[in-house]
């Protein structure tokens, strides 16, 4: 039997996300903030800043000068570029780890979620809502939960897939039964542990929509259409695959129609090349 509290407790092993990720998103979706108000809260957080400098500085992004400062970069890439940026250094150390449960090697799991991103960020421009940098970074970390769960997934991994290949569950489904909790929800206690705000809690726990309530919620539903949609692209690999429920009324209530869709999907391949780029210089 799973001990619970152990399984937790894993929570506190992990590189917590700086305090000042809420600030940014706050000023990103704040129409009345300005590149310089978000600048002016990351510089404060010294190794995220150098390493944002470094990456501002490699040939991926070709700027014409050096970049000395959050300021500046602010200034030549722009309020989205910077604040992507921002959150993706920020959550790189625990994805970029392998996840052994999920048949997940290193840079596999930072892979899919940038790429879960990307694809959420593309879905929320067609769509509008307001709070567009608050999905990207739910898209991109749905599945930290993963991070705790992967030890436990590989020691139960027979039974896991059992449930998934004989009795027609999905794969979280089966975690939950075999497990206690399912990653899902321990992404939802690890969001809630580093004060991220409840809408933000809300999608990464109810990012699969098990929960029928989270079908009408957009952001939520964004994030799971993202997930999907890199399904279907081929991102999702590891142990867990394709073995996950899709609810069709979620296109409706979305309002995404199928050229919506194939545009999304040929926009993330046109930077496919720029994602793998990214990961290469981390």
């Amino acid at each position: 039997m799973i001990d619970l509290k152990s399984m937790i407790a894993q929570i506190d092993f992990l590189t917590p996300m700086p305090r000042v990720v809420n600030q940014v998103m706050e000023l990103a979706d704040d129409p009345d903030s300005s590149l310089a108000d978000v600048a002016e809260v990351i510089q404060y957080d010294p190794v995220i800043t150098a390493n944002m400098l470094k990456t501002c500085n490699s040939a991926y992004f070709g700027l014409p000068r050096v970049i000395n400062s959050i300021h500046d970069a602010t200034m030549l890439l722009g309020l989205d570029q910077i604040v992507e940026l921002f959150i993706f250094r920020c959550a790189f150390e625990n994805l970029n780890q392998p996840q052994e449960g999920y048949d997940l090697k290193e840079g596999e799991l930072l892979k899919q979620s940038v790429a879960s991103a990307l694809v959420s960020k593309s879905i929320a421009e067609i769509l509008q809502p307001p709070n567009k940098h608050l999905i990207f970074t739910a898209a991109l970390l749905k599945d930290i939960g993963k991070v705790v769960m992967a030890r436990y997934v590989a020691d139960s991994f027979d039974q896991i897939d059992s449930m998934v290949q004989n009795q027609r569950l999905s794969f979280i489904e089966a975690e939950k039964q075999v497990l206690g909790l399912d990653h899902a929800e321990i992404g939802g206690l690890i969001a809630k542990r580093w004060g991220f705000s409840p809408l933000m809690t809300d999608i990464i726990r109810n990012h699969h929509l098990i929960d029928a309530a989270a079908r009408d919620d957009q952001p939520t539903a964004i994030v799971y259409m993202a997930d999907h949609i890199c399904m279907l692209l081929g991102l999702c690999t590891g142990a867990d695959g394709m073995a996950y429920q899709f609810y069709d009324e979620i296109l409706e209530r979305l309002q995404l129609t199928e050229e919506m869709v194939n545009t999304v999907m040929v926009a993330y391949l046109a930077n496919r090349p720029k994602v793998e780029a990214l990961m290469n210089l981390s």
